[in-house]
Formats: C-alpha cells, sequence, structure tokens
C-alpha cells in the first residue's frame, strides 16, 4: 500500500512553498518558488496576483512530479497565507481589478488617521480586536474601490470579489466554483466581528465596503471545496485553512490556553492561545481568532506583529551588500563582545505592536568610528529580539500568567546566537522544534483532522518533539541596560514622517 500524504500550501511574502507532510506528520518533501515584490512608491508594497498564483502552483505540481507522488497518495489540502494582504478580481473574467496590496504596505495610513479622528477606533477595536491600522485589509479594500477605475460600479453589480490571499488560491483551485475565507483570515480584515463571527454591517459601512463582494466564512478545519481535476490529475478536498501566524500555532500544537509561539520570518509574530474567550488587550496587541475546527466554538489568541524582522537581514544583503547570506550573520554577531552600543531600530515600514506607529522610520543609533559591519549585523538580529521582548511583556501583562516558555518557528531559528539573545532578552527558555516547517504543519494539521487523516489533537501532541531548548544566560541587570538602550533608539524612530 503506498504512503499517503496532506499537501499543505505555504503561500508567504516573498515566495510559495508546497510541503508534503506523512502520517507521522513530518514534512517529507517540499518545492518552493520565489516571487517579485513591487515597491511603486515608498511605503508602498504590492505583489501581482497571477505570480502569486502560478508560483503556488508550479510548487504544488513540482512538490508531486519531482518525488513521483501519483494523484491518489494526496488526500486532502491545507492552505496557510501572508495574512491581510488584498486581492480584489472580477468574478467573470477572473482577472484581478489591480495588483495585491501586500500587508507592509503603508498607502493607507491617511485613511485610519481619518478612521481615529471620527472616534471610531473604539468600535473596530471591540468588534475585531483589532487596532486601527494600515496592516489590515480594510482599508486596502476601500482604496482599491476608491482609486481603481470602475471598481464601485463593477462592485454594485455584484462583480467583483475580494479575499486575502487564501480566498484567492482557493478560487484558482476550485476553478471559480468557491469563494470562501475562514475565521482566522477574516478576522484580519477590519470587517469581521469576531464574537459574532460574522461580517459587521457596521464596520462595512465605516469603511464603505460593499456585502456582496465578501467570501464565506467556513472553519478553519472542514471540507470546503474541490480542486479542478485537471491540476493534479484528480479533484484534492481542500480541508485546511489558516492565516499563516495561527497555522503556526496550530503546527506548534499549542493548543491549550496560555501556550505561546514566535515565528521569525519576514515579519516576528508572536501569539497567545486564550481557548474559547476572546482576550481584550490592554496594551496594544491585537485579539484574533485562532481557528474554528469544524462546528466547534472559535478558539482565540493574543498576538504581537512585529513588521520587519528576517527582512532587516534581507535588507544588509540586498540593500547594503555587505552579507552574501543570512547564515552569515550567526558568525558576524558571534565574533563581537557585544553589540558596541550600536541599536538598529527596523522601522522600514513603520511600527507595528506595540507602538502602531505608521509614521516611524528606520534608524541605526550608537554608530562609532569602530563600527563595523559585523555591528550591524549583530544589530539586525538583537533587533529582531528587542521587539520580540517588546511584544511578550505586554503579553504578560494583558493575560495576567507569566509564561514557562516560548516555542519558536520560522525560517531564522536556525540562528542559534538569535535563539540564545532571544532567551537572554525575555529571561525565559526558548524551545526550537525538531520540525521548523510549523506553519505548513498547521495547515497539514487542520486539513487531515478534516479528512480523519489523524485522530485528533492529542495525536497530534505526540508528534511535536523539542529539538533545543535555548535557556537564559544573561544578568537582569544586562537586560535591563540592553533594553534601556533599544527603547531610547525606538523614540528616535518615532514619528519621524511629518
Amino acid at each position: 500500500m503506498s504512503q499517503t500524504y496532506i499537501l499543505a500550501l505555504d503561500q508567504g511574502t516573498t515566495s510559495s512553498r508546497a510541503i508534503l507532510f506523512d502520517e507521522q506528520g513530518k514534512p517529507a518533501a517540499m518545492a518552493q518558488q520565489e516571487f517579485e515584490q513591487i515597491y511603486p512608491q515608498p511605503g508602498w508594497v504590492e505583489h501581482n496576483p497571477a505570480e502569486i498564483w502560478s508560483s503556488q502552483l508550479n510548487a504544488a505540481q513540482r512538490v508531486m512530479l519531482d518525488n513521483d507522488i501519483k494523484p491518489d497518495q494526496v488526500l486532502a489540502i491545507g492552505i496557510t497565507n501572508q495574512r491581510e494582504t488584498t486581492i480584489i478580481w472580477d468574478r467573470e473574467t477572473g482577472a484581478p481589478i489591480y495588483n495585491a496590496i501586500v500587508w507592509q504596505c503603508r498607502r493607507t495610513a491617511e485613511e485610519c488617521d481619518r478612521l481615529r479622528a471620527e472616534g471610531l477606533a473604539a468600535m473596530f477595536q471591540d468588534r475585531t480586536g483589532l487596532v486601527v491600522d494600515a496592516y489590515f485589509s480594510g482599508t486596502k479594500v476601500k482604496w482599491l474601490l476608491d482609486h481603481v477605475e470602475g471598481a464601485r460600479q463593477l462592485a454594485a453589480k455584484g462583480r467583483l470579489a475580494f479575499g486575502t490571499v487564501d480566498s484567492w488560491l482557493i478560487w484558482k483551485l476550485t476553478g471559480g466554483r468557491v469563494h470562501a475565507t475562514d475565521p482566522s483570515n477574516a478576522s484580519r480584515t477590519l470587517l469581521y466581528n469576531i464574537k459574532t463571527g460574522k461580517w459587521d454591517d457596521d464596520l462595512l459601512a465605516a469603511l464603505n465596503v460593499p456585502r456582496e463582494i465578501l467570501p464565506h466564512v467556513a472553519p478553519s478545519s472542514a471540507i470546503i471545496g474541490e480542486t479542478d481535476a485537471e491540476l493534479f490529475g484528480r479533484s484534492i478536498p481542500i480541508a485546511g485553512n489558516a492565516g499563516d501566524q495561527q497555522a503556526a500555532l496550530f503546527g506548534q500544537v499549542c493548543t491549550e490556553p496560555g501556550m505561546s509561539k514566535n515565528t521569525y520570518g519576514t515579519g516576528c509574530f508572536m501569539l497567545l492561545n486564550t481557548g474559547t474567550t476572546p482576550v481584550k488587550s490592554k496594551n496594544n496587541l491585537l485579539t484574533t481568532v485562532a481557528w474554528q475546527i469544524g462546528e466547534e466554538p472559535m478558539e482565540y489568541a493574543l498576538e504581537g506583529s512585529v513588521f520587519i524582522a528576517g527582512a532587516a537581514v534581507q535588507w544588509l544583503r540586498d540593500g547594503l551588500k555587505i552579507i552574501n547570506n543570512a547564515a552569515e550573520t550567526e558568525a558576524m554577531a558571534t565574533a563581537l563582545a557585544d553589540n558596541g552600543g550600536v541599536y538598529l531600530v527596523p522601522a522600514f515600514v513603520g511600527l507595528g505592536a506595540p507602538h502602531w506607529d505608521a509614521y516611524a522610520r528606520g534608524i541605526v543609533a550608537g554608530i562609532t568610528r569602530g563600527t563595523t559591519r559585523e555591528h550591524l549585523a549583530r544589530a539586525a538580529l538583537e533587533a529582531i529580539c528587542y521587539q520580540t521582548q517588546d511584544v511578550l511583556a505586554c503579553m504578560r501583562d494583558d493575560a495576567g500568567i507569566a509564561l514557562s516558555e516560548l516555542r519558536v518557528d520560522g525560517g531564522a531559528v536556525s540562528n542559534n546566537f538569535l535563539m540564545q539573545f532571544q532567551a537572554d532578552i525575555s529571561g525565559i527558555p526558548v524551545v526550537r522544534p525538531q520540525n521548523a516547517e510549523t506553519t505548513a504543519a498547521g495547515a497539514a494539521y487542520l486539513a487531515g483532522l478534516a479528512v480523519d487523516f489523524w485522530a485528533g489533537v492529542e495525536e497530534l501532541s505526540e508528534m511535536w518533539a523539542r529539538d533545543k531548548v535555548f535557556e537564559p544566560q544573561m544578568s537582569k541587570e544586562e537586560r535591563e541596560r540592553l533594553l534601556a538602550g533599544w527603547h531610547r533608539a525606538i523614540e528616535r524612530a518615532s514619528k519621524w514622517v511629518e
């Protein structure tokens, strides 16, 4: 009997990946394809929706072809995606009306200023769990409808469909038969009431978004459609769907309240499971839907979103050209006794949680004649950890619990300096799992549960295994000294743009 698999489609900010997971929950094969980042003007970030689709389809087809996987060996597909990135397309032609506006894009910062000035921020936070910020999809939808010629007229005729990237992929995979999302992605739009589990008329009115363009909200773990047979040789059920950070939380099997994870990717995203009760943040964190398993109640999380993490290392490589690859930074950082007083605040697209400053910009502070490229590399890595610690401190205060450990994942967790510094600056053990592909694993697990590939959450918990635990070694005094320097640098970066 041939081995069977769940296929996870992991559509990220810089690449599309397809990973096959076996019955032991381990990644058996992977294919990946990068795609273009489009920067029309400062602070704007776009993707070509056709390229998102083609790169994801190519990766999925290639991982099966290259590993001689037959269509009947893939029992289900799970989708996980860059969240908040916004696409609107024509239902009749299937063509997008404009490029995808990426989650990092700040073009709607002034629209967010307007909403706050009109006193609407409290309503949005109460109903969506989010702060009013250009990060989220709602103001992006409004911008597209307002700025693309004829868009509002087409929307009024029922011709247009809005979706985050998961909805776009589901539409394309099903040949336009299914227009759907899940609660974890819906909860990132500023349009979805996380208490009622429905699109909210008052929120739609505040942003002038017509209900007709919205997708159906289906559970995160449930069969929501089948692929066109011609794509993979047979119709395969699409049975799992969650935004990338919620998928990573599920992939880390943080299924009990109080369990937390941090994902180190383009940005940094820490989530704390709060169970079936949404916890309102006092510290500018986000309350978000974690997932919904079948018809069970939705589960929630507190989230801290850091916009620039690994992207700061990419900047060292592509912008400054002082490194050839990200892996070099570990040796460069460890070659120094300390950071030499150098701090990098990577506010390239503003600052996320807990600051939510769309007008901050990146700075390097503390440069002397003795500053080297090694100091900049170390400062970039340390900045990732400082930003994470700022979120962690808020999370402890909001949830009222002391976190016993931080489970970590994402591409950067292979950097041992980064992981040790995170443990040191946060004062708690950092736990790296054996399977670093936790975002894709979460999508696979959600799909696998829906088709009985795995029996339940207990079986998933048994499959999770530690790789290494980084114990904190830094003194309290040194930790406080470093954080004080970081916070001085943050003050200088804040509200830089007039």
